[in-house]
């Protein structure tokens, strides 16, 4: 069977406290967009692992997806073992949160497959333990995200009359190095109110507080966005930590620019 986990992106990003625990709380709204890997798992298998497209770093027995696997093999010993393909489209390290997808869609596709009866909540709460942003990828629709981005609620927010660019330029921002040039704080105004805003007025309102230091060491994230907005985008923003740049244009806007794009 295949699956075709999809990416998505951050509406405004607010660092607001560093917590006991090392981890930091921060308010941020998910909008998933249809930019998919493709994933393939095989039963009965041999608990293998195989990728194609975007070069995956690290050994496949790293991955997500084979932790996920193990994450309920250890509840459930009558799981099979499984062989996995992933075909990388997503681009990796860019604030799209595609590992996370894959891992999410792959505890979805076992609890579907081997009939585990698995609640949207319990999957929730197994795709915490793989990463921060895995349960986003189980609810996959507009939410408002608090705690270190795992506690969530979906709000309302149709953006289907917009046309969305991913901007992925070829750089590596390490997330450990952002986080040390902020100073967290609390918002003015929180997300979840301006989200209810007209996406024409967005530009004044949603900030990601990672953008000021992260475009101070990369001038070329910057330049993409202020040519986004020079090219008709309504809003233009970072993803994350980056480095994708998103814009919302009107549908119908062209865009071009000399690095990896995608039009959604």
């Amino acid at each position: 069977m295949i699956v075709f986990p999809n990416c998505k992106i951050n509406l405004g990003l607010h660092i607001i406290r560093r917590r006991a625990d090392g981890f930091h709380d921060l308010e941020t709204v998910f909008y998933p967009l249809q930019l998919t890997d493709a994933l393939e798992v095989l039963s009965p298998g041999t608990l293998q692992f195989n990728s194609s497209g975007i070069a995956i770093p690290g050994a496949a027995a790293d991955n997500l997806c084979l932790k996920a696997w193990h994450l309920l093999k250890k509840d459930f010993p009558s799981i099979a073992a499984v062989d996995i393909h992933l075909h990388k489209h997503i681009p990796i390290g860019a604030g799209l949160g595609g590992g996370s997808a894959d891992a999410a869609f792959m505890l979805m596709h076992l609890n579907q497959r081997f009939q585990l009866e698995l609640t949207t909540e319990q999957l929730v709460a197994y795709a915490a333990v793989l990463g921060s942003d895995c349960p986003f990828f189980v609810l996959n629709k507009p939410c408002y995200a608090t705690g270190r981005g795992e506690v969530m609620s979906p709000v309302e927010l149709d953006l289907n009359a917009w046309t969305f660019v991913l901007v992925c330029p070829d750089i590596h921002v390490n997330t450990g190095w952002a986080f040390k040039q902020l100073i967290p704080k609390e918002p003015a105004v929180s997300l979840v109110e301006v989200i209810k805003q007209p996406v024409e007025e967005w530009k004044g309102l949603m900030k990601n507080d990672f953008e000021e230091p992260i475009f101070s060491a990369h001038p070329e994230l910057k330049e993409i966005k202020e040519n986004m907005y020079r090219q008709g985008a309504v809003y233009a923003t970072m993803s994350g930590s980056g480095s994708a740049m998103v814009g919302i244009f009107p549908k119908g806007t062209g865009f071009t620019a000399t690095y990896k794009t995608f039009t959604i």
